[in-house]
């Protein structure tokens, strides 16, 4: 009887144990699985409130035209960060008018309202281009790299493969995009056309002819393409020269217009009352007169040192 009992005890501490071996074991496979899953298949974090009302506005047909202008000006924003900063802008420039320079409400208001309307506009204005400069800086790298597949013994397609993987964005990014639709089938050319609607700057359109023409003809690509870097990295030598001799010039454009009107913020401070005469008859005309004055200023200065190249 004793025996039995041993026995049976015995197995119930062997089960016992043999049930905690199998359980951790089963936790940690189905930790190293839901590890696995997430790796797979990230999960989404938990959003705000306004993260959320943000995403709604980005998907919305109406922010296409805001979020093109974005990228055509390099900047890494989505329509809904860039109206949120906007937005905060507008709060911190009110309470400046408002409190710090004791101006009056409507004017705390509209003023505001005003200057970040002739910011967005000089922003898109002077960024319109930004995407193509630094897509254009980038040919000489893309030419050396087409030259040396070329010498290799690699075709176009393959050679773009390779820019594809080594070179930084945006160019890396376009070149990826071209990567994928020729192993989908798609034709050099029709490729290469879809990417010159982003981007419509002469180099880009040079780079484009020569490599349908040295396809179509043949010929020594990789000399072509070597003459071409030479050509795009003086140019960018250029242009980088008028740059640093015209910077001081551009950076007076924006000082020139920019101090009379905060002396006269500052003067209506320290003095109450300062500019009430402004919003009088003749007061209105000098007020239109300096305004005027002050935009003719800042693009006449942008224009005497726009050079191109």
């Amino acid at each position: 009887m004793n025996l039995t009992v041993s026995i049976l005890y015995s197995l119930g501490v062997l089960f016992f144990l043999l049930c905690i071996y199998f359980f951790l074991g089963y936790r940690s496979q189905k930790k190293e699985w839901k590890q696995k899953v997430k790796e797979w298949f990230p999960e989404e974090e938990r959003k705000s409130v306004i993260s959320k009302w943000g995403d709604k506005f980005d998907e919305r047909e109406s922010s296409e035209k805001l979020r093109n202008k974005l990228h055509n000006a390099n900047l890494k924003l989505l329509p809904s960060e860039y109206l949120g900063i906007l937005i905060v802008g507008f709060m911190v420039l009110f309470i400046m008018f408002y409190s710090i320079f004791g101006m009056p409400l409507l004017l705390s208001t509209v003023l505001p309202i005003i200057l970040l309307f002739v910011a967005n506009y000089l922003l898109f204005y002077f960024r319109k281009n930004s995407y193509e400069l630094r897509f254009n800086d980038q040919l000489s790298e893309i030419c050396r790299i087409l030259g040396n597949a070329a010498r290799s013994g690699l075709t176009i397609n393959q050679g773009i493969d390779i820019v594809a993987r080594e070179a930084a964005a945006p160019a890396g990014n376009e070149f990826k995009r071209i990567s994928n639709e020729l192993k989908l089938g798609v034709n050099l050319e029709t490729a290469f056309r879809a990417v010159q609607k982003r981007n419509t700057s002469r180099d880009f359109n040079l780079f484009i002819a020569t490599l349908l023409i040295q396809k179509q003809t043949g010929g020594n690509l990789a000399l072509t393409l070597d003459t071409m870097a030479n050509t795009f990295e003086e140019r960018r030598v250029l242009n980088q020269t008028i740059k640093t001799m015209t910077s001081e010039e551009k950076y007076i454009s924006f000082i020139v217009p920019a101090l009379p009107v905060f002396l006269l913020l500052v003067m209506n401070n320290v003095i109450d009352g300062f500019i009430d005469p402004l919003w009088s008859g003749f007061g209105l005309v000098i007020l239109v007169v300096f305004l005027a004055a002050i935009i003719l200023s800042f693009f006449l200065i942008r224009k005497i040192t726009n050079i191109k190249v």
